[in-house]
């Protein structure tokens, strides 16, 4: 694991992060299933979204093969405190009986196109998922959430993260009460598109947000691409 982990911001218990680093970890071992099997990906991030759920994180051999058996998986659930349908909750075996007690992860499409500007798909990413945190729409009953890039079209990683960083200072974006910019996290065993970014929503305990960047730019069906 990195110097720059999540445990060492004192308003997140150690003992969440980890979880929640153990659940990311399975799902980057999804992720990578899903390219060994050649799955071909369409164009739309609730179907993506949707292989991920239907094919592998509900089905118990498969899970177990994760590392996540002790998780449950729901999708498109609807929060008590908002319109909002979360794309991925998760509960732990050991909150079962805490209705409030679960990690959300918002899953956004990435492209190549209009990546510094306020109506791209970076832009989307930001608004439609980081702020979704920040402003409350979403839980963050542990203080932990995360975020899974799925891209789409051919594009370099780890200057798109530059440029998602870009627009965290952009005005239109101030709610994101970014403290940390988006930086690299590399808790994950052959993997290092891993970041983590804090926030500081008003008068709330901080928020730390992890982001996963999944390349699917080479996987697309024939009629997405």
């Amino acid at each position: 694991m990195s110097s720059f982990k999540a445990d060492s911001f004192k308003l997140t218990p150690k003992v969440y992060s980890e979880e929640f680093e153990k659940i990311l970890t399975g799902i980057v071992k999804c992720y990578k299933l899903i390219l060994k099997n050649k799955i071909r990906i369409p164009n739309n991030e609730n179907e993506i979204r949707d292989i991920f759920f239907k094919g592998y994180l509900k089905k118990q051999d498969i899970k177990k093969q994760l590392n996540l058996l002790d998780y449950r998986f729901d999708r498109e659930t609807l929060e008590d405190n908002s319109n909002g349908r979360v794309d991925i909750r998760i509960l732990s075996k050991n909150d079962f009986e805490n209705d409030d007690a679960y990690y959300v992860i918002e899953c956004k499409r990435l492209d190549n196109k209009n990546l510094n500007g306020i109506s791209g798909l970076n832009a989307e990413y930001v608004k439609n998922g980081i702020l979704r945190f920040t402003t409350g729409r979403y839980s963050t009953y542990y203080g932990l959430s995360g975020m899974i890039g799925f891209i789409v079209k051919p594009l370099d990683i780890s200057n798109n993260i530059s440029n998602i960083n870009t627009l965290l200072n952009k005005p239109k974006f101030s709610a994101a009460n970014t403290i940390t910019k988006l930086k690299s996290i590399n808790f994950i065993q052959n993997f290092n598109q891993s970041y983590l970014s804090i926030h500081k929503p008003n008068n709330k305990p901080n928020i730390d947000i992890y982001h996963l960047m999944f390349d699917f730019s080479k996987n697309l069906r024939d009629s997405d691409t």
